[in-house]
């Protein structure tokens, strides 16, 4: 296992792949528990909605895994994608911002199945401090630098409305997380130490309405499955200037930077790209 984890270290994957190979974990972990053992690129690719030979590609980082004429074991493709994925470990998760959207995540059952735990939840409202929300108890803010555990190995989530979430950002990198999940509709600001996603359903709507406005001719003209459309670009903080990023990327649809933590935020802020 340590040599097949060096191997990866050393390997580099596109950032496009790594946003594929969740998809790719899904789809396979379902057709585990149909029964399915064995699965073809040409049916991987179907139903990922992408065409085969990049389905091997995006595999081919990952080592040699297919047999020719036979395709993949399942079950140990989906365990070396969630080992690429960081998958196989338990990262903890900070949530600021307990609303509707707080509440919503820190109650997700899709979090402990991937590996990941809500550890800490915080706010500023009086009438949610102290609460139980799901197992934890919502702290203030302030209390954020007792962390319950190390800032390096925790992802942090903005749940928070947009004129807060800056500030939150920057609490958190202040105690050492280093990839944070920002769900609030602006652009923040990081460190270059730091990983930053930003996941905004309003443009995701926007990009829906782009291609529904144009109508299936749009679609067949562009070569575009109707179950797929391509997804804008949302690049971590500090692309890779070859635009790939390291091969044990620690979280699904997202990387984790092997930087020092950082100890402030720098001044002044600079954008995030791809938005």
């Amino acid at each position: 296992m340590a040599g097949g984890r060096s191997e990866l270290r050393a390997r580099r994957i596109p950032e496009a792949t790594v946003l594929r190979l969740p998809v790719y974990q899904r789809i396979l972990s379902e057709l585990i528990r149909g029964g399915r053992s064995m699965v073809s690129s040409d049916e991987l690719a179907g139903l990922a909605g992408v065409n085969a030979a990049k389905v091997r590609k995006d595999l081919s980082f990952l080592g040699s895994l297919g047999t020719r004429g036979s395709g993949y074991d399942a079950n140990f493709l989906v365990a070396q994608i969630e080992r690429a994925l960081g998958a196989d470990r338990a990262w903890p998760i900070i949530v600021v911002g307990i609303g509707n959207l707080g509440r919503a995540l820190v109650n997700s059952a899709g979090f402990s199945s991937h590996g990941f735990t809500v550890a800490a939840a915080y706010d500023i409202d009086p009438s949610v401090i102290g609460t139980r929300v799901g197992h934890v108890v919502v702290r203030h803010i302030k209390e954020l630098e007792q962390l319950p555990v190390d800032g390096d190995r925790a992802i942090g989530v903005v749940a928070t409305p947009a004129p807060a979430a800056q500030e939150v950002a920057d609490a958190l990198v202040t105690v050492g997380v280093t990839a944070i999940l920002n769900f609030a509709p602006t652009v923040l600001s990081v460190p270059p130490t730091v990983w930053l996603r930003h996941v905004d359903l309003s443009i995701e709507l926007q990009v829906l309405a782009f291609y529904q406005s144009r109508g299936a001719g749009d679609r067949d003209h562009l070569g575009l499955p109707s179950r797929s459309l391509p997804s804008p670009p949302v690049s971590p903080h500090q692309a890779d200037p070859s635009g790939e990023v390291p091969a044990p990327a620690t979280l699904p649809c997202a990387v984790a930077s092997q930087s020092p933590r950082p100890t402030a935020v720098p001044s002044p802020r600079r954008s995030a790209p791809g938005l």
